[in-house]
Order: structure tokens, then C-alpha cells, then sequence
């Protein structure tokens, strides 16, 4: 390095730059970090690269995991997870816990190397034992999920209290997230939002996130809504995509204060845009019925698209609704079929009472009786009211199904009783072609039903 590179008042990085050049490992390694990290001289990524790597040949171990790291990282040098590698086990054999560290991610990841999730354990147990907090972490974290080795609570949740213990904050929430559930240990809902407490106060957004959430919730804390919202607001700040949904979900509620659709819009758009399947949900809501911003079918066909793309049962449905309807989107009743059963195979009742009257009608999808009853049933066993109702008309008719108006007159029953307007105008027609005891027998098949599904909600969807 010539001399005129370095300004001749910095004196350190003089004296750096003049030791390194005669070859001395540690000045060429400090001069590395300063260019690195602008400490004293302009950032360089180019040259701090050159000087780690000199010091990381003449053998100095916390040169080489530098300069691993920046291999890893392309900065200065091209990226090359293989020379990463190499460079993170020369040091991690010389003993240094962070080389060890990223060593054991690069096993755990396959990255630069055949994936081994037992070396990477190893790896993470040597760093761990030499007190460093975020190998700890990592090594909990594999016995929690069976990484490397079975699953033992009891030695991650050990692990994690050591991480904890030494302030690192990715710790702290996870071992608050065992405590929560139980797991290696009796579950302590106080204990939990302690540990989150901690992890919120270092500024970890998942942790102020969990916090917040506690006080909306009252878990391990007194339930208080005015709490919550500081700390989802500091979550959201951070880009917390839970954090911002859960904030845009109190806001358009005004729960804990003043209701504001404007900032909740605000937050539900930036989660959506992160790729936050419920939040996608929500904006589509939002555009379809004016709530915040002035109505859109276009924009809101496009974020339930995005929404039912990654499986949100309730988007997939509601794009159901709008192919068959022609809303935002042409007209189409063959992919409102598959969107109806992409939603109606994940359980939602109201998909699959749609996808019973598109094969009842032919619509989309080849007429078909049978399929209808079927889809029809898994709705109504649910109790979708008009699920209920489409199907006691299935089996009044004889559609599908062996003719049995009994059954039929129990199904429109639960209906009627559901609330569905036309159950209720109709079950008198039904009723009059039954016998007294033909209509006691609906009635008692009626009570049987509700006696073994007291948990099921009764709803009415179109």
C-alpha cells in the first residue's frame, strides 16, 4: 500500500499501513477491518478484501473468518461459497467460535458443501461451549427441530436460557416462545412476556411485535389495548409484517384509540406488499368495499389473486365469486370452478356450496348430481345454513341421493333455523307432504345433529 492512500494525520492507520506493508499479519488484519468498515479512510471493500486475505494466509483465524465472510458476501471479491467454506474451517480448526458459527450455517444450509445438519450441530456445540450467545441460539434451535439430532426440548430449551442469559435477543424470544407452549418445561405465559419484555426493550421487532400482542390478548400480562399499541408500533417501524397487520387490524377498529382507516390502509398496503397472505386478504377487502380507499374491483381482484396464491382458503373462494360473477375479470365459470375447489378442498364450507350449485347446474363443470350432494354435504356438516337448505332440496328431489324426505325436511329445518330465508319460506311445503311422526323423525334427526356439533358455527354464505 503506498503511504500518499492514507492521510498522514491518521497516525493509527499510518502506522496499520506501514506495518502491514513489512508484513506483520495483525496490522495487514486491522487495516482490513478499517477499510471495511471506513473506520479512519473511505470505505473500500475492494482493498479491505486484499488485506484480509494476506492476513488470513499468514494463518491468523480471525482474518480468515473475515475474509470468508467477505466471499460470502461478494464485497469486494467475487462470491464463492466454496472458498467461503474453506476459509470458515481453517479458522473454525484454529478454534474461533464465529468461524465456527458460519462454518456450521454453511452445513446447515448446504451452501458451499453437502448439506450435513449433524457436522453443522457439532459445529454450533463447539461454539457454544466457548459462551458464544448466537451459537447457542443456533443450537437450541436445532434441538427444537430436530436438526442434526431428535428433537429434545429439554436441552434446546437449556441452550436458549444460556443465550438468553448473555442478552442476545433472537434467544429471548424463542425461549419466551417454548414457555408459551410448553415445551421442555411447564408452560408460564408470565415468564414468557418477561422474556419478551427483554428482547423488546434490545429493539427485536418480533419480540415487541409478541409483547404487544400480549397486552391485546392478556396473556401473561393485564389485558390493555393502549399497551399494545406502542409496541406494535415499534415492530411495524421495523418492518414487521405481522407486527403491521395486527397494528392495521386495531387501527381500523379503533381499538385502544381513535379508529384511523387511513393509517390502517397505510399498514395493511405495506404488509401486503411483504408477501403477508392475511394482509393480501384484507386489501382485497378493503378495495371491494371502499373501507379507507375508494372502491376498486380491479385492484381487489388483484390482491386476493395474490392472496389465493399462496392458499388463503377465503381469497381462493372470493375469486370464485368474482370469475363467476364477471367481477373485475371476465366473465369465467370454469376457473371459478377450480378456484371454488381450490378453497372448497381446504374445508371452507362456502366454496364448497358453491362448487355443489356449479355441478347441480352444469355451470363451469360437467352436470353432475352426485358430486353436487357430495360437496353439498361437506358444507352443511359444517353448517352453512344455505348449504344445508341446496341439500335437503338434493334429497327431497331424489338428486343425487336416494329420495328421503325426511332428511330433507331435518336439513331444511337446521337451515330455517340458521336464518336462510328461503329454508324458512319452504320447510312449510316440505312438511305438508310428511306425516306427523315423519316430522317429529326430522326433528329428532335435527337435535341428534346439533347434539354431536355443538361447536359448529352455523353461517349463510352465498
Amino acid at each position: 500500500m503506498r503511504h500518499s492512500d492514507v492521510s498522514p494525520e491518521n497516525s493509527v492507520l499510518a502506522w496499520f499501513a506501514r506495518a502491514a506493508g513489512r508484513g506483520d499479519a495483525y496490522a495487514q488484519f486491522n487495516l482490513g477491518l478499517m477499510f471495511k468498515n471506513g473506520d479512519g479512510v473511505a470505505r473500500d471493500d475492494a482493498r479491505a478484501a486484499e488485506w484480509l486475505r494476506r492476513a488470513a494466509e499468514r494463518g491468523l483465524a480471525f482474518a480468515q473468518n473475515h475474509y470468508g465472510t467477505m466471499l460470502y458476501q461478494g464485497r469486494g471479491v467475487a462470491q464463492s461459497d466454496a472458498q467461503a467454506v474453506g476459509w470458515f474451517a481453517l479458522a473454525a480448526e484454529q478454534g474461533d467460535p464465529s468461524a465456527q458459527q458460519n462454518l456450521g450455517d454453511m452445513l446447515r444450509a448446504g451452501r458451499g458443501v453437502a448439506r450435513n445438519p449433524e457436522l453443522a450441530l457439532g459445529w454450533y456445540q463447539r461454539a457454544a461451549s466457548q459462551n458464544l450467545p448466537s451459537a447457542q441460539h443456533l443450537l437450541g434451535e436445532c434441538y427444537l427441530r430436530g436438526e442434526g439430532a431428535p428433537v429434545n426440548h429439554a436441552l434446546a430449551a437449556a441452550w436458549l436460557r444460556k443465550a438468553a442469559l448473555g442478552k442476545y435477543a433472537p434467544a429471548e424470544v424463542a425461549l419466551g416462545l417454548m414457555l408459551r407452549r410448553g415445551q421442555g418445561m411447564a408452560a408460564n405465559d408470565l415468564e414468557a412476556a418477561y422474556w419478551f419484555r427483554r428482547a423488546a426493550g434490545r429493539g427485536d421487532p418480533a419480540a415487541q411485535r409478541l409483547l404487544g400482542l400480549c397486552y391485546l390478548d392478556g396473556v401473561g400480562v393485564p389485558r390493555d389495548d393502549k399497551a399494545a399499541l406502542p409496541w406494535l408500533h415499534c415492530a411495524a417501524g421495523q418492518g414487521d409484517a405481522e407486527a403491521q397487520f395486527s397494528l392495521a387490524l386495531l387501527l381500523g377498529s379503533g381499538r385502544g384509540g381513535p379508529r384511523d382507516e387511513a393509517e390502517a390502509l397505510a399498514l395493511t398496503t405495506r404488509a401486503a406488499k411483504q408477501g403477508h397472505m392475511l394482509a393480501q386478504y384484507n386489501l382485497g377487502n378493503m378495495y371491494a368495499h371502499g373501507r379507507g380507499v375508494p372502491a376498486d374491483v380491479r385492484q381487489a381482484f388483484y390482491w386476493y389473486r395474490l392472496a389465493a396464491a399462496q392458499g388463503a382458503a377465503n381469497a381462493q373462494f372470493t375469486l370464485g365469486v368474482m370469475y363467476a360473477n364477471g367481477q373485475g375479470v371476465h366473465r369465467d365459470e370454469a376457473t371459478a370452478v377450480e378456484w371454488y375447489r381450490r378453497a372448497a378442498e381446504q374445508g371452507d364450507a362456502s366454496a364448497q356450496n358453491n362448487l355443489g350449485v356449479m355441478y347441480a347446474t352444469g355451470q363451469g363443470v360437467q352436470q353432475d348430481d352426485a358430486e353436487a350432494v357430495r360437496w353439498y354435504a361437506l358444507a352443511a356438516e359444517q353448517g352453512h345454513a344455505l348449504a344445508q337448505y341446496n341439500l335437503g332440496g338434493m334429497v327431497n328431489s331424489g338428486r343425487g341421493v336416494p329420495r328421503d324426505s325426511v332428511r330433507a325436511y331435518m336439513w331444511m329445518l337446521l337451515a330455517a333455523d340458521a336464518g336462510d330465508p328461503a329454508a324458512s319460506a319452504n320447510k312449510a311445503i316440505v312438511a305438508r307432504r310428511l306425516s306427523a311422526r315423519q316430522i317429529e323423525d326430522a326433528r329428532d334427526l335435527s337435535r341428534q345433529w346439533r347434539a354431536r356439533a355443538p361447536g359448529r358455527e352455523e353461517r349463510r354464505t352465498a
